[in-house]
């Protein structure tokens, strides 16, 4: 090509420029290092881009062709660039370009890209602009930051003009628009600045909450800086200098992330939090250094918020003109309500008494109609908290009225939630104070510690609508026929409370609890049931998840430790609402139904005493006469029924129902025992679906079976696994699909046709998967136990290990190699963890001797830890 626009000037050559480029990114990353200030550092990007595209801008001799401009929008026109911003700009112009020109354009814009900047375009004239922007919000807000590079400034000019018109979105109508934006965007985060993985840019409190204010400022009084915000009379002195200093952390932080990584993102993930709290100084042993920069960052994103909230509703009064015509209702000397909103009738109230701060959630509890807390009243409470010098339950009349708003039905609704996000609950208790954006590092959990607290509480308020009876049966049918609803709530508030202290947090948080509860009044016998819940806080959970609960004395063993329905009742409740707010997809029809016949179970034990265990021959005979009786209306002879169930041991007939019973039976009858038999179940068996595998019984029968499910991007969550007397397998898996549902009924065949292939020739090929990315950057260390039994017949043996792709199968693997049978597994993931519970005997059917057992530990953890 011969064409001028291809020829550079030795200055615009583009591998120069690339160089050019690299070692400016080089300079500013060794500057950032060095602790240079990052304002600098974003602002001399931007000033080198401008640099970068003006002298591009004149060797395409662009400054030839009148009425032609280069513009900076969005970020970039604030003058604000990291390393990894996008460089958006307009190319403009006062008519449509001929195409020549265009052309022009054209190789401009591939010669950026050739540099590899991460430009946003649009080439258009003024008209365009205001035609696009006036239907397009994010167009309206970007030429709100329109700034001229180089080029006609007569042309932006024009563009400045049309855009600061009233008729291009109003200021009314643009405040109100951005308000919606803003809730839509925050509702993407689950409403919440305590997310694990949070969004610097995106997440509430993070830059776009700085942005909305400035746009809107922007738009209304014309203001272009924080600086200028403050000048309107929206925000104190202190109240800039705060907003200032929080943009200047997130800056930091989002610039240590950009300085890591190669594709742009505003995402905090797992895999850089430790480096890019080692970027910002933040080191320490083991995750302390990353502690320590997520807790200064979560409180940076709560001030912004806070910040966000407040000047968003004086706009609003501004803007909208209407806080004086808003009825004021009376609520007591110290409150009335104006609006929506609580305000505190003295300007220093909370200073001069502050146990009125929880005055102010009760009425928050009490009325409906209150939405928020009014700027001013909200103004006084930041005040306020950073003056105490001692903390609220130090105070008699706090405590007193802590006790009245904790009794209060609907302090659940909302109250609670306002006191998180606007610090009481900090201010009130110094070991809340201490959870504050506390990590928990896993992929089990989404929240830091307080956020999940709260929402433990939260859910517990769901137990309330009957709404909720179908996701919650249990829990809707007990939580409203609990008296002292408050020992629920104390101990949900501290069942994690000494998360990252070290230690048993469920001990410490049990003496802690105990202790608040002796101060706050509570008699010991009440004090007692809330220090046992919080110690207690797991057993329920776990017991379901990982042991048999099949087996009468693991569920005699649980209800000893429970001792009575009152304690059973509070457990149920405050299990389900702890995993409900541990991760949103964490609760299924699979955790349900087992936590539900744990409930039943033990209720069952209960009432008829520990002293008197359950008849099991009984149970076995009357799972018999049931499954016979629909065998026989289905045409099959008793005979038949008989011949084929001696040849099955009685834990067979005791672990299934008689429908499961019967379903097998028919299925059996009618079958050639030579080939494998695999039923699935239609409808959903205890929240899955079950896996019935029939035939005879080899030493790798487990190992392929769960690497032909793995295969099908099946999980399993149990597995029974039984022998009859001559040698066949009488095998049960429940399994859900990657959603957590049951298998969906178009998709039995192919499995069902794969099992029995693989079956039939022993031998299952392991397709390799890669382990999701996420779990590369933790690193879960084998870990095997075996726990004691009474009857010293089996042996059950507890395993913790990375949750890698195909790991059912390398455990199998390890069992037939050592020639272990497996007679129950219960099968629990949390997060990047798994946490798997065996019953298992030798090839004699015997417990395991020390020697075995030391073998079979030593060839799983050589086997895992050996991740291909």
């Amino acid at each position: 090509m011969t064409d001028s626009s291809t020829h550079y000037n030795h200055d615009c050559n583009p591998q120069h420029l690339r160089d050019e480029l690299e070692q400016f990114a080089e300079l500013q990353k060794d500057q950032f290092l060095a602790r240079s200030p990052v304002t600098e550092l974003v602002h001399a990007r931007s000033h080198f881009i401008d640099s970068l595209l003006h002298r591009l801008w004149r060797n395409f001799q662009f400054h030839e062709f009148p009425g032609l401009a280069l513009i900076a929008v969005g970020g970039y026109g604030r003058g604000e660039l990291h390393p990894l911003s996008d460089v958006d700009i307009l190319i403009l112009s006062q008519t449509t370009l001929d195409e020549a020109i265009g052309e022009k354009v054209s190789q401009y814009l591939t010669l950026l890209w050739d540099l590899r900047l991460d430009v946003g375009h649009s080439v258009r004239t003024v008209e365009q602009c205001i035609e696009i922007g006036s239907d397009d919000l994010t167009v309206a807000t970007n030429l709100q930051e329109a700034r001229q590079i180089c080029g006609c400034e007569e042309t932006f000019l024009q563009l400045e003009e049309r855009i600061h018109a009233t008729d291009f979105w109003p200021s009314e109508v643009f405040f109100q628009a951005k308000l919606d934006e803003q809730k839509k965007r925050h509702a993407r985060y689950h409403d919440t600045t305590y997310n694990l993985e949070p969004d610097i840019k995106s997440s509430p409190g993070g830059l776009r909450d700085i942005h909305t204010l400035s746009w809107i400022a922007r738009r209304h009084f014309g203001a272009t800086s924080l600086l200028e915000m403050s000048r309107f009379g929206f925000l104190t002195d202190a109240e800039y200098r705060e907003l200032a200093e929080c943009q200047t952390a997130l800056w930091q932080i989002r610039f240590a992330l950009h300085i890591e990584l190669r594709r742009y993102d505003n995402r905090l993930t797992f895999g850089h939090q430790a480096s890019v709290a080692e970027n910002l100084g933040f080191i320490a042993e083991g995750n302390r250094g990353v502690e320590m920069m997520m807790k200064e960052f979560y409180r940076t994103l709560r001030r912004v918020l806070e910040l966000n909230k407040m000047l968003l509703q004086l706009f609003d009064q501004a803007i909208l003109n209407n806080r004086e015509e808003r009825e004021v209702i009376v609520l007591s000397d110290d409150f009335h309500i104006r609006g929506h909103l609580i305000e505190a009738t003295k300007p220093a109230l909370f200073q001069a008494r502050p146990e009125t701060i929880l005055d102010m959630c009760q009425h928050v509890a009490e009325n409906s109609s209150i939405e928020g807390i009014a700027a001013p009243t909200l103004r006084q409470l930041r005040t306020a908290r950073r003056r105490l010098n001692l903390f609220l339950v130090d105070i008699p009349a706090a405590r007193e009225k802590f006790m009245e708003l904790i009794r209060q039905p609907n302090a659940l609704q909302k109250a609670f939630r306002l006191m998180h996000r606007h610090g009481i609950l900090s201010s009130y208790l110094p070991q809340w104070s201490q959870i504050v954006g506390q990590m928990q590092f896993d992929l089990f959990h989404v929240y830091t510690v307080d956020e999940h607290s709260v929402r433990v509480l939260k859910n517990i308020n769901k137990f309330n609508d009957p709404e909720n009876r179908e996701r919650h049966p249990i829990c809707c049918e007990v939580y409203p026929r609990i008296i002292k609803k408050e020992l629920l709530l104390i101990a949900a508030i501290f069942h994690d409370i000494a998360k990252g202290r070290g230690g048993d947090h469920s001990e410490l948080g049990a003496i802690e609890a105990y202790d608040f509860c002796i101060l706050h009044g509570l008699s010991r016998p009440e004090a007692n049931i809330v220090s046992w819940l919080v110690k207690h806080h797991l057993l329920m959970s776990v017991t379901a998840q990982r042991r048999d609960i099949y087996d009468p004395e693991v569920v005699t063993t649980f209800a000893k430790i429970v001792r009575d329905e009152e304690r059973l009742d509070y457990l149920i409740c405050l299990t389900v609402a702890d995993i409900c707010a541990t991760n949103q997809d964490l609760w299924n029809s699979w955790k349900r139904t087992l936590l539900a016949e744990l409930y039943y179970s033990t209720q069952k034990a209960l009432r008829r005493g520990l002293e008197n265990p359950p008849d099991i021959r009984e149970r076995i005979r009357h799972n018999q006469h049931l499954a016979s009786a629909l065998l026989r209306s289905q045409n099959f002879a008793p005979r038949e029924i008989e011949v084929l169930w001696q040849r099955f041991k009685a834990d067979y007939f005791l672990r299934h129902t008689h429908k499961q019973l019967a379903w097998h039976a028919e299925a059996m009858l009618q079958h050639d025992h030579e080939k494998p038999l695999i039923l699935l179940s239609k409808k959903s068996t205890r929240g899955g679906t079950e896996v019935f595998v029939y035939c005879k019984d080899k030493p790798k029968l487990f190992s392929i079976v769960v690497s032909e499910l793995d295969k099908k991007n099946l999980s399993v969550h149990d597995a029974q696994i039984m022998t009859s007397k001559d040698g066949y397998a009488l095998d049960t898996f429940m399994v859900l699909d990657p959603t957590g549902k049951t298998l969906n009924e178009n998709r039995h065949n192919t499995v069902r046709r794969a099992l029995v292939n693989a079956l039939t020739h022993m031998k299952s090929e392991r397709k390799k998967k890669r382990a999701p990315r996420k779990l590369l950057h933790f690193n879960v260390k084998t870990k095997v136990d075996f726990l004691p039994t009474k009857t010293g017949k089996k042996t059950m043996m507890e395993l913790v290990a990375l949750d890698m792709p195909g790991l059912l199968a390398k455990i199998g693997a390890v069992f037939a190699k050592l020639r272990i049978s497996l007679q129950a597994a219960k099968i629990t993931t949390i997060g990047e963890r798994a946490e798997d519970f065996f019953i298992v005997v030798n090839e004699h059917g015997s417990q395991l001797t020390d020697d075995e057992q030391q073998v079979l530990k030593a060839e799983l953890i050589a086997k895992l830890d050996h991740h291909d």
